[in-house]
């Protein structure tokens, strides 16, 4: 398996996708709405993918409720993480039971699917500045955000679906959009360290299964943005924090990532500072340019770390109409009204 996820532009696979994504740097391929029509669609496309590859490639999407959902119409539409925060400040456990059963409607429905895991959850605190984070955050509190986003994955786990949790190591503080600027955080490493970094170190000890840095640059720390920063994803997460699973960078087509060059430069520059797998999202020609021009051959470390976030592929695809947890879970989840 290769270090580079992609993704397709259209419900059913192209002849041109097909060749890109049998290319030997493809791990993984990425969804999106553009990708979903309806449930039968959507297995059909998944199915197709992991046909083409042995191993298959991971099947990964952005799935953590409220307006970061990309499947929706034969989804149960999840509300978004802060919901859950402002039910913490009346009644932690009962927020923690409801979070923990939507993890587990999210990852049933995704397994049901075919696929492998969604890039949640989003561990960034809500400091009331970011236009990007808002209300995917769980709450300004970080043991909240701990709590609840351990629940979240215990959800996950329970039916099987693999979880990555970013933006490390905060992108919260910040209002810039690393989507379209090259975020700035000035704060101290020690304050950082001390707060923004609690979810990342709490899950990493419980075994989170992938982290995704942000793009942006703590120059206090370092003059590269987190994803292309050895100090952060060597150093600090894998040294300090001792995390094991994969680190995803993020879309190598955000400004964000601007900084580091070219396409090339970028995922190069990614995969050297410590990444395991480099996304490159919406652009094909840039991903044909990619996939040409990287000179990297897949550690085995990594390779093994990606077995880890196979969930829908080595485990049995049920249906969800004979779940009785699933129907449990769902139905307690709307009776709050959080789906």
């Amino acid at each position: 398996m290769g270090p580079v996820m992609i993704d397709v532009a259209g419900l059913e696979l192209t002849a041109e996708d097909r060749e890109r994504l049998r290319h030997p740097l493809v791990g993984g391929i990425i969804l999106f709405a553009r990708n979903y029509e309806s449930p039968e669609q959507l297995l059909a496309l998944t199915q197709s993918i992991r046909a083409l590859r042995s191993p298959a490639l991971l099947i990964a999407v952005d799935h953590e409720g409220g307006r970061v959902q990309r499947f929706r119409d034969g989804f149960t539409k999840i509300s978004p993480m802060r919901a859950y925060g402002q039910m913490w400040d009346k009644d932690p456990a009962k927020a923690k039971e409801l979070v923990q059963k939507t993890g587990y409607v999210i990852g049933a429905e995704l397994l049901a699917h075919a696929v492998d895991f969604s890039f949640a959850p989003v561990l960034d605190l809500d400091y009331g500045e970011s236009s990007v984070i808002g209300d995917r955050s769980f709450h300004r509190n970080p043991v909240a955000v701990t709590e609840l986003a351990k629940a979240l994955i215990a959800g996950f786990a329970e039916a099987g679906m693999g979880w990555v949790g970013k933006h490390f190591p905060g992108h919260g503080f910040v209002r810039a959009d690393s989507h379209h600027e090259v975020p700035i955080d000035n704060r101290s490493f020690d304050e950082i360290e001390r707060v923004d970094l609690m979810p990342f170190r709490k899950l990493a000890d419980a075994g989170m299964g992938g982290i995704m840095p942000a793009h942006v640059i703590y120059p206090d720390v370092d003059a590269l943005p987190a994803g292309f920063s050895s100090f952060w994803l060597k150093d600090i997460l894998r040294d300090q924090l001792e995390f094991k699973g994969v680190i995803f960078s993020d879309d190598l087509s955000m400004e964000g990532a601007s900084t580091a060059g070219g396409v090339v430069e970028r995922a190069s520059a990614a995969l050297a500072a410590g990444c395991d797998m480099v996304l490159l999202c919406n652009n094909s020609q840039q991903a044909d340019k990619l996939l040409s021009g990287l000179k990297i051959e897949t550690n085995r470390e990594s390779i093994a770390r990606f077995e880890q976030m196979r969930a829908g592929s080595t485990k049995q695809i049920t249906g969800l109409k004979n779940n009785p947890r699933y129907a449990a879970c769902l139905t307690a989840i709307k009776s709050e009204g959080l789906a």
